[in-house]
């Protein structure tokens, strides 16, 4: 099948004859900028629609956002040195080079979420507020960030001789799983970076039309994208060709996508009827937080008419002057 490839495909995306941009002395890599540019259009639509809410800010997005991004960013590595344990079991050096690739959305999204929803609380942010307007910032991120993968020239599809299909140079070809041996130079593939792509931009678009239309509550927007993720995911990763770990008649990702899939729609299901926890408007809080004021007030002057009363009692003279104006007044009406 590899022989029938070699020749160029009228239409074929091309590979990319770079992957960093250099200012100066400084060399910026491609894959990194596209997650950044990621994370800053999901951090823009996830505090939109915070303040849509009234939920939050901008600016209680962003702070959320840092130590989400921070833990997803450790914990999708984390995901991909443990399922490709082989590349870095006698070469730990590599582990923490981000910008070479390899970052496990599913740890990502698992420690990100976590952190982020923590975070949140943290902040007054109903957790199932915050999981709503993160529902379809999240894939945002990822549709952007998924062009990082064609710089790199990696985690591309089988081959295929369609119009859209991939090219990649002789430097990033991998083994054909079919054969063992290396694909030949001119062999084209399945772009499955774009195929993960559409399907996020695809996801934002459907979550942000359930979410006006049907209002679901209790976070269980963030379910049926947890769902969404799983289908998307187990189709992709059945397309491509890098060297992955299989149990089965899978691959370790399609499984986790097929658990992703479980767990979403069972979140959906137990979340949808349960009510999201808004916090108070500013005027209701400002009322609320004025009548505590108003019954203390009231009550320190019950206690200073108290406080008068006693201090009538208990002094003597005035006490005596009382019963002199009495005595008085009783001798005035004889």
């Amino acid at each position: 099948m590899a022989d029938t490839m070699r020749s160029a495909v009228i239409g074929s995306i091309p590979s990319p004859s770079f992957n960093s941009i250099d200012i100066g002395p400084l060399s910026l890599n491609i894959y990194g900028l596209m997650i950044a540019a990621g994370v800053i259009a999901g951090v823009w639509l996830f505090g939109r629609r915070l303040e849509q809410r009234h939920a939050g800010t901008s600016d209680d997005a962003s702070s959320i956002a840092i130590w989400a991004v921070i833990a997803g960013v450790i914990g999708a590595r984390l995901y991909h040195v443990a399922t490709d344990w082989d590349r870095f079991a006698n070469n730990y050096g590599d582990i923490p080079k981000l910008w070479e690739g390899g970052l496990g959305i599913p740890g990502g999204l698992l420690f990100g979420t976590a952190v982020g929803f923590y975070m949140a609380r943290e902040r007054g942010i109903a957790i199932s507020t915050a999981a709503t307007c993160a529902a379809p910032a999240v894939p945002l991120a990822q549709a952007i960030g998924r062009w990082g993968n064609y710089f790199n020239q990696e985690l591309y599809g089988r081959a295929t001789d369609l119009p859209w299909a991939l090219q990649i140079d002789a430097d990033h070809l991998v083994n054909d799983p079919a054969t063992g041996e290396s694909f030949l130079l001119g062999t084209t593939f399945h772009p499955t970076f774009l195929y993960e792509s559409l399907w996020s931009f695809a996801t934002v678009g459907l979550l942000l039309f359930i979410d006006r239309r049907w209002r679901p509550q209790g976070g269980s927007l963030f379910g049926l994208y947890i769902a969404m993720y799983g289908v998307g995911r187990f189709w992709v990763e059945g397309l491509r060709v890098d060297p992955a770990d299989e149990i089965g008649p899978f691959r370790w990702n399609q499984w986790v996508a097929l658990a992703a899939i479980a767990v979403g729609i069972g979140a959906y299901l137990v979340l949808r009827s349960r009510p999201d926890v808004e916090p108070p408007s500013k005027g209701e809080a400002d009322e609320n937080s004025d009548e505590p004021t108003a019954d203390l007030d009231d009550t320190d002057l019950d206690e200073a008419d108290v406080d008068d009363a006693d201090l009538d009692e208990a002094d003597p003279d005035r006490v005596s002057a009382g019963l002199a104006d009495d005595e008085l007044d009783v001798e005035d009406t004889r």
